[in-house]
């Protein structure tokens, strides 16, 4: 996962901690920070345009790039596992979240798929906890696990 962002508050930086640690039971996980551009204020497009540069430099030939973005594809819980297992048979997915000012439409243009958590625009911290977590669910739903019980009832 590469994201764009300042540290979020300490709470929800312990709930990440948190589920990165449950899906590491389960998956390889690598989250790398990037900073936000500075002078933002003053040109947002070159801003946003050295963002998606900075993510670049994260990313391999052959990597499956799937951007977040409220305007994405929509998944349900089990939804999104089956398309992790697919996913871990065909090699490395990222998932990248935008800074404040979202994400250039230049890497939104070269992303595999847009993928929304929700509709809503969410603040960085918060996509990145809920992302962690959907992503635990997933997994621990595809191991078999008890953690998810989406299904009963």
């Amino acid at each position: 996962m590469v994201r764009v962002g300042r540290r979020a508050p300490a709470g929800l930086e312990e709930l990440a901690a948190e589920y990165a640690k449950r899906l590491s039971h389960h998956l390889l996980l690598t989250e790398v920070r990037v900073r936000p551009a500075a002078g933002r204020q003053g040109d947002a497009r070159r801003a946003l345009a050295e963002e998606a540069a900075a993510v670049r430099k994260h990313l391999r030939p052959g990597d499956t790039l799937v951007v977040l973005d409220e305007r994405g594809r929509e998944r349900t819980t089990e939804q999104l596992a089956g398309w992790l297992a697919e996913r871990r048979r065909l090699g490395r997915t990222v998932f990248v979240i935008g800074s404040d000012l979202g994400l250039d439409s230049s890497l939104k243009n070269e992303a595999d798929e847009l993928f929304a958590l929700s509709r809503m625009t969410l603040p960085h911290g918060l996509a990145r906890l809920l992302l962690l977590e959907q992503l635990y669910r997933a997994t621990d739903l595809l191991a078999g696990g008890h953690y998810h019980r989406g299904s009963l009832g």
